[in-house]
């Protein structure tokens, strides 16, 4: 018996048969071509783009008539990558002036991408390799005229997928009552195929490692999808103790259908808001879906990322405006671009700094260029007439950032007058909460704000001195340390004083494990990934605010992360005792 640790990329437990899926290697040959084949290089490469894309659509339509059609947002980002600029005009120019094969200088420009985005620091921009990953494939593919390789939809018996990576597509294709669970040795939470995996409530662990090195065709597994483990070839004792738990997990599942459309209220009839985040307007359906109360936070970096212009002020308009009025009645909170440290600006080719975590991102870059800056202000405002807009500032530091982010509003608002373009006056104005300068002056900046929404994932890391994503020191990044937790009562403190109500939408927000000490500590809202509002929301609706302030008070005395996390372990078990934590 061996057990492997990586990442819980979805709930559940089962045991099975596994089966090693390897994904297809392509070999790409480099030759040269004559200048009068240069045109008939890039026919093939366009005839390759429009067949991947049919491909696609085929995917799409399939995975609409097996989920709900909330869930097809995830192949709308392998036609983006289809259509992305940079991609085709790098590929075309590089055939024109190297005089190479297509399939070479593809195949080139795609690791590329994929290297600007693995370098990437944000989880969520980081699995998005996968995709990319797939859409080159399948271009390779066509490109070299070869049928589709073996599919998960080829599989006819009931079995436990193990492989390096799986492609959502991959996901997508395969037959539910036959594949009861996947291993795979990369990935994270936030990939497309882990979502997947969620949508067919399959159990998934991720971020294995080397796990296609140990396991083979035949040997049984047990999927830990909840603490992230796998067993190969487990002893009898672990089957029986891991049915058990199974039955439970199952018991737990089974409550929280019936949780979505109740209201978030703890048991005194304290009403909490939880909300989502979001990356993309086609994200809104799944937030409705499971229950979401509005969108707390909108990142707005992917208008700017893999593309050789900037996104004009009708884009910016346009989308805000389609989500606005796909969320309503609820709230919609835009936060301002947050380019820089782990993302890049492809229209402006950023210099590179040293630190750039430590560097011009976020709120210091729009300053640094408040031309690209006011255009989405604009686009903001003008979209703010048609729901519960509201905007809010990342990585602010000092009162000062946030007076001359208001006043370049301010600015913004005056030009639409002048020109008679409609906007809501009094759209409400927050910050992120995302360093410990601003958490510690967090008292001053409740005087300049309607709202806090509290950047956990940025917090944590610079309060800590811990790069969350560094194998080496990950285990010392802890929501519960001491210094964290009192940082997070400052700021809910300072804005209830002020009369601001605070939100929080970084991880922290999405794990029921301190769901209990944020009830305690008085925060408003929570915003996380779609998928874990029900299970947030039945921790909400099992405690009382009174319970709730008891466990975080005895949390506050404590004098170690660990124990602290130990405490709400407990107490989570206790009020509900068919949680797996």
């Amino acid at each position: 018996m061996e057990k492997l640790s990586g990442i819980s990329a979805s709930d559940g437990i089962i045991l099975g048969k596994a089966i090693v899926f390897h994904a297809e290697k392509l070999a790409v040959s480099k030759y040269s071509i004559p200048n009068n084949k240069i045109a008939f290089e890039i026919a093939r490469f366009e005839r390759a783009l429009a067949d991947t894309t049919e491909e696609i659509l085929k995917i799409r339509e399939e995975i609409s008539q097996r989920l709900d059609e909330e869930h097809t947002h995830i192949l709308d980002a392998h036609l983006l990558v289809l259509e992305d600029v940079l991609l085709i005009e790098e590929t075309m120019q590089g055939i024109e002036k190297r005089k190479l094969n297509v399939e070479y200088i593809f195949m080139e420009v795609l690791e590329k991408l994929i290297k600007n985005f693995q370098e990437m620091e944000d989880d969520y921009l980081k699995e998005r390799v996968s995709d990319i990953r797939d859409i080159g494939r399948r271009v390779l593919r066509n490109l070299m005229g070869k049928k589709t390789s073996k599919s998960l939809r080829d599989i006819q018996e009931e079995v436990v997928v193990v492989s390096h990576d799986l492609s959502p597509s991959d996901t997508a294709q395969m037959r539910r009552d036959k594949v009861k669970g996947f291993a795979t040795d990369i990935g994270g939470q936030t990939s497309h195929t882990a979502i997947m995996a969620k949508a067919f409530q399959i159990p998934a662990v991720v971020g294995l490692k080397h796990i296609t090195s140990v396991v083979n065709d035949g040997d049984m597994l047990i999927i830990d999808g909840h603490h992230g483990l796998v067993i190969i070839n487990p002893d009898k004792r672990t089957i029986r103790q891991y049915e058990t738990t199974k039955q439970q997990f199952e018991k737990f599942t089974t409550g929280l259908r019936g949780v979505k459309e109740l209201p978030s209220v703890t048991m005194d009839g304290k009403k909490i808001e939880l909300a989502a985040n979001i990356e993309l307007p086609e994200e809104v359906p799944i937030v409705i879906a499971n229950g979401g109360q509005g969108i707390g936070l909108y990142r707005t970096e992917f208008f700017y990322l893999n593309r050789k212009d900037l996104p004009s002020e009708e884009e910016h308009f346009q989308a805000y405006k389609k989500v606005a009025e796909e969320i309503n009645p609820f709230s919609l909170v835009i936060r301002t671009l947050d380019i820089g440290g782990d993302k890049f600006l492809s229209p402006l080719a950023y210099p590179q700094e040293i630190n750039p975590f430590l560097g011009c991102r976020a709120i210091r870059f729009c300053f640094e260029r408040p031309d690209i800056f006011k255009v989405q202000l604009r686009g903001i405002l003008r979209a703010s007439i048609f729901g519960k807009i509201k905007m809010m500032f990342p990585m602010v530091t000092t009162l000062e950032e946030l007076l001359h982010a208001k006043a370049l509003v301010e600015e913004a608002k005056k030009e639409l007058q002048k020109e008679r373009i409609a906007f809501n006056k009094d759209i409400k104005i927050g910050t992120m909460i995302e360093t410990p300068s601003a958490a510690m002056i967090s008292d001053i900046l409740a005087k300049e704000v309607d709202f806090f929404s509290i950047g956990t994932n940025d917090l944590i890391q610079y309060a800590l001195a811990v790069d969350r994503v560094n194998e080496k020191v990950v285990s010392l990044y802890q929501p519960t340390h001491p210094g964290v937790l009192k940082l997070i009562k400052n700021v809910i403190d300072a804005g209830h004083q002020a009369n601001v109500w605070v939100g929080m939408c970084g991880e922290m927000a999405g794990d029921p494990l301190y769901t209990i000490i944020l009830l305690g500590l008085g925060i408003d809202e929570l915003s996380m990934s779609p998928v874990v509002i029900p299970e947030i929301k039945k921790v909400i609706r099992s405690i009382t605010v009174a319970e709730a302030k008891a466990v975080t008070q005895e949390a506050l005395g404590l004098s170690t992360g660990r124990e602290v996390e130990m405490l709400l372990r407990k107490k989570l078990k206790k009020i509900m005792p068919e949680v797996l934590v």
